[in-house]
């Protein structure tokens, strides 16, 4: 949707790069826009861009002039993963506060929100690799709940699990923090980091998960173990049982690495999102031990081979085309920039990492 400067609001998202008088783009596509980064548009006298038709609530964008009830009225079909995600999250949502409220899950409304991520999520996987554009600190809690779900069944379609497996893979991962309802919203919501005590607090949430689904019967018991082990590391280091890998259920060795993966890639109350080849390469290097190697490779896998032979932005700005991926380093491949041609081996440059993948 291209859209009058004047028009935007805190909440759109930018579908195209913005560029003014250099060869890089002064805000990437897929930022979610803030009143600072509306002011930097106007500061460079950009006139129009485009954006989204959803904004990252997950509600429909709606420009100034444009009749609200007929917008409202309308039923907006979601266009893509992205869309889709956006609005499924906002579903997660009202279920997540009624769960605050004392009512019990609806494991239907869950299905709702999860399988038709998943068949999208089939036919265009790619689309996994680009979430963490949509993380805001605000809504971090809802959007992180649906992406593990999604990232945990994209691990469980890579593994080749059969449907029915990735399913209650996928609902074990959007379930994982559902026992965050039980701890005070005063903790969930504080913008600086939690003292021991909330953290100890807040390390309870997979045994009230565990609580929470333990009788439904549409969950199969892999995923409820799942849903109260997810925490924990291979090396016993983790909770709320500091159990080792060998009492670790698959599933919840996917999930864990589902989400550290999102995690780390969003942007959260107290800590800047990074970008998803910097985090894969981060947890293979400094988590060995924690997570299981094979499951984090699959992840890693999937982002090397969507990646090949496209551009990238790199960590200085530069654009560049991947030329060769080795499998023994597939984070840091070797990349040729475009302005200068100049051959950039990422393995011999530490300092530079890949930001992103360009469409």
């Amino acid at each position: 949707m291209r859209v009058n400067i004047n028009e935007l609001q805190e909440g759109c998202i930018l579908t195209n790069d913005v560029f003014s008088k250099t060869n890089r783009p002064i805000i990437p596509k897929k930022t979610v826009l803030t009143h600072s980064l509306i002011e930097v548009l106007k500061v460079f006298l950009i006139r129009h861009v485009e954006v989204e038709k959803t904004l990252i609530n997950g509600l429909p964008f709606i420009p100034h002039g444009v009749n609200e009830e007929e917008i409202m009225a309308e039923k907006i079909e979601p266009h893509g993963l992205s869309d889709l995600y956006l609005q499924s999250v906002r579903l997660f949502k009202k279920e997540f506060q009624s769960w605050q409220a004392g009512k019990t899950i609806d494991i239907g409304k869950i299905r709702s929100v999860i399988l038709p991520l998943l068949e999208v999520m089939e036919k265009t996987p790619s689309e996994i690799f680009h979430l963490h554009h949509f993380s805001t600190s605000e809504e971090y809690l809802y959007q992180h709940s649906v992406a593990v779900g999604l990232i945990s069944g994209y691990i469980g379609y890579s593994l080749r699990f059969q449907k029915g497996d990735m399913v209650q893979l996928a609902l074990a991962g959007c379930l994982a923090d559902c026992g965050m309802a039980k701890i005070n919203p005063a903790i969930l919501n504080k913008r600086t980091s939690l003292a021991l005590p909330e953290y100890e607090e807040v390390k309870k949430h997979p045994i009230f998960s565990y609580r929470m689904v333990e009788n439904i019967p549409a969950l199969r018991t892999d995923a409820k173990i799942a849903i109260l082990e997810h925490h924990e590391r291979l090396d016993g280091s983790g909770y709320p049982l500091a159990e080792k890998e060998a009492k670790t259920h698959l599933y919840a060795k996917i999930i864990a690495v589902a989400d550290i993966f999102h995690a780390m890639t969003s942007e959260r109350l107290f800590r800047s999102k990074q970008s998803p080849f910097k985090v894969l390469e981060m947890i293979l290097e400094d988590s060995f031990g924690k997570f299981d190697i094979g499951i984090v490779k699959a992840l890693v896998s999937g982002i090397s081979k969507f990646s090949s032979g496209a551009n990238v932005r790199l960590s200085d700005g530069r654009i560049a085309e991947i030329l060769f991926i080795d499998e023994k380093n597939p984070t840091r491949p070797l990349v040729k920039v475009i302005d200068t041609e100049e051959m950039v081996p990422l393995e011999k440059n530490r300092y530079l990492f890949i930001e992103e993948v360009l469409a």
